[in-house]
């Protein structure tokens, strides 16, 4: 399903690499995404929003000039056009690598993420291309699978102070609209139950009768 090219953020894990005794390189790494693990962004007692990135859905991203900032603004502490980011996809996911060694405050940020005072992180992308599909628990549940599987582009990966609730981190629009379809395919969906239902009651009391 073609997408509008809305900004959706996602949090990931972002630690120091182990480095040799004498090394002074400060570099850090994680993953922005893994490949074909769904994982949860809504749910309430109707719907439930699940979410998973094929594995090529980077084949064709734009990631030609991706930044490294703190919480989506402000300075830029890596970049791949410098060479001190470099993001791209592996056998598990959207691996991103960044050295902060070039800048007085690149090198606090990489204190911060060494101590555990910052670690976790958010990229931000738009989709071009999705695949959704509905199914029902044996409780009635809709369970809406999103396959995402083109990214336009990656516009940068940030550390985060406070990691946004995936579930308000993609956009709105897609949000919304996803949970009220689900809605409406579970409601749909409960009235043909009921019809059947009332169908199969009506020829029991029929065959039962004669």
């Amino acid at each position: 399903m073609p997408m509008k090219s809305d900004r959706e953020y996602r949090s990931m894990t972002m630690t120091v690499e182990e480095r040799a005794e004498g090394d002074e390189s400060m570099t850090v790494s994680g993953y922005a995404s893994t490949f074909d693990e769904p994982y949860k962004l809504y749910g309430d007692g109707e719907v439930e929003v699940w979410e998973k990135v094929d594995r090529s859905a980077f084949n064709e991203t734009d990631m030609s000039d991706v930044i490294m900032q703190y919480d989506h603004q402000g300075r830029v502490f890596a970049r791949i056009k410098n060479g001190t980011l470099s993001v791209e996809p592996d056998e598990m996911g959207l691996h991103a690598r960044a050295d902060l060694g070039g800048t007085d405050i690149g090198r606090s940020l990489y204190q911060e993420i060494a101590g555990g005072y910052s670690d976790k992180m958010s990229f931000g992308f738009t989709v071009d291309e999705d695949q959704r599909e509905t199914t029902y628990n044996e409780d009635g549940k809709a369970i809406l699978m999103r396959t995402i599987t083109k990214v336009g582009r990656l516009f940068d990966v940030s550390v985060v102070s406070i990691p946004a609730n995936p579930g308000t981190s993609i956009s709105a629009r897609f949000l919304d609209g996803a949970i009220e379809e689900a809605r409406a395919e579970r409601l749909e969906a409960q009235k043909l139950a009921e019809k059947r239902k009332a169908i199969e009651d009506r020829v029991n009391n029929i065959l039962g009768k004669e």
